[in-house]
């Protein structure tokens, strides 16, 4: 590949809602800025973008001072008066967190006052309060949050979509960048697109396509499938709003939670388990090359043996519906097996370092002519909005696109 010439200022590589919102943020913080929005199947947001809980995250979980923290609490408030302008349905209904044994009262107690550092307002209750909000719902307390919302997810992504140029069935299979020169990069289908500089939000395949450009993540994408279940229509009364339990701070995984839609429907999940694919959304889907280099990597075996007790009770649980249910019942006790019909799952791009560690914070890493976002699961789709900005901010700095 040659860079006689540019077809565009900058490629984004990844339609879903972070590389949308970078590509939005560029055209806005240089008007007149050609960008162009590579995105490998049909449509924009057809993986995490589109195959989510649709909850718009408060910032209630994240460590203060991180990435997450400040671009959760900012970005939930610009995504809602996003939502609010361009006429997209959304709710701000609140949630519960809930403690249903004693041992969890420190870490709720945690949590409330992690919250309150990062600006979020809770209120504590006790069971009987508990019970005004959610009566089939059963806990000894509970953190209120009154500003986590709900939106359509794919329906803010084909918004953003409106506002910049996207290409879709552009899967990038190679990149050349050359020093001083830009980049220039191969799709699936033959074509070559020239750029003076490239942002990488590939989501599931962001450490791929770093490596495509030469650089080294630090880092690999470990897939890990998010398994729901919904209520039966005629059991959807059991559950009026959003009910979390209180995470294990060890895992970024939020746990089986309760989400009432604005559809009506009730979604209870996810269980994570790992996928056997970038995009295995059953456990019917197998990549052969995919699994092979996952397991190749020192990391994953870290991982495993540092949280091999926390894993098998997930995967027991993506197993067995019973075992799922006897989860879900200890914030829903009326619950019975036969009320879980299958629902859709999602995958989750979890960065995990090679000394098998989670990545817990977005992960954002500069290369010439280049930005990587390398970790980006929830609550990015919350914060799209800031980080796009962020992501806007440093390639402008770093690479002159006058």
């Amino acid at each position: 590949m040659t860079l006689a010439g540019y077809d565009c200022d900058v490629l984004v590589i990844g339609g879903g809602i972070v590389g949308l919102s970078t590509a939005r943020a560029l055209r806005a913080a240089r008007p007149g800025l050609r960008v162009t929005v590579l995105e490998k199947e049909a449509a924009p947001g057809r993986h995490q973008t589109g195959r989510n809980s649709g909850v718009i995250h408060s910032g209630v979980y994240y460590r203060p001072g991180s990435r997450k923290a400040r671009f959760a609490v900012r970005g939930a408030a610009e995504l809602v008066a996003f939502c609010a302008e361009r006429g997209i349905p959304h709710a701000v209904p609140g949630k519960l967190i809930v403690a249903t044994e004693p041992a969890e009262l420190p870490r709720l107690h945690e949590l409330a006052q992690r919250a309150r550092r990062n600006g979020v307002p809770v209120h504590e209750l006790g069971p009987a309060q508990i019970q005004e909000y959610e009566p089939a719902v059963r806990g000894i307390a509970a953190l209120r949050v009154e500003t986590t919302g709900q939106c359509d997810f794919g329906a803010v992504a084909r918004e953003l979509a409106r506002d910049v140029t996207v290409r879709t069935s552009a899967e990038v299979v190679a990149v050349d960048r050359r020093r001083g020169r830009g980049v220039a990069v191969r799709t699936a289908r033959g074509e070559v697109l020239r750029a003076r500089a490239m942002v990488n939000c590939a989501g599931l395949h962001s450490d791929r396509v770093a490596r495509l450009a030469g650089d080294e993540p630090g880092l690999r994408i470990v897939p890990f499938r998010g398994e729901f279940y919904r209520l039966r229509p005629e059991r959807s009364w059991l559950v009026r709003g959003l009910v979390y339990p209180v995470p294990d701070p060890a895992f970024p995984f939020l746990g089986v939670h309760l989400t009432a839609g604005r559809d009506g429907e009730v979604h209870i999940g996810p269980n994570a388990v790992p996928a056997l694919a970038r995009e295995g959304y059953d456990w019917r889907t197998v990549r052969v090359r995919e699994l092979a280099a996952t397991a190749a990597y020192a990391g994953v075996w870290r991982m495993a043996r540092r949280h091999w007790r926390y894993g098998a009770g997930e995967l027991r649980r993506s197993l067995s519906r019973r075992a799922f249910t006897g989860a879900v019942r200890r914030l829903l006790p009326e619950v019975r097996e036969d009320d879980l019909l299958p629902a859709r799952a999602g995958v989750r791009a979890q960065a995990v370092r090679a000394d098998g560690t989670l990545a817990d914070d977005f992960e954002i890493a500069e290369a010439p002519h280049t930005v990587h976002v390398l970790n980006a699961p929830s609550p990015a789709a919350t914060a799209c909005l800031p980080i796009g900005r962020e992501v806007a901010t440093r390639l402008l700095a770093a690479t002159p696109l006058d």
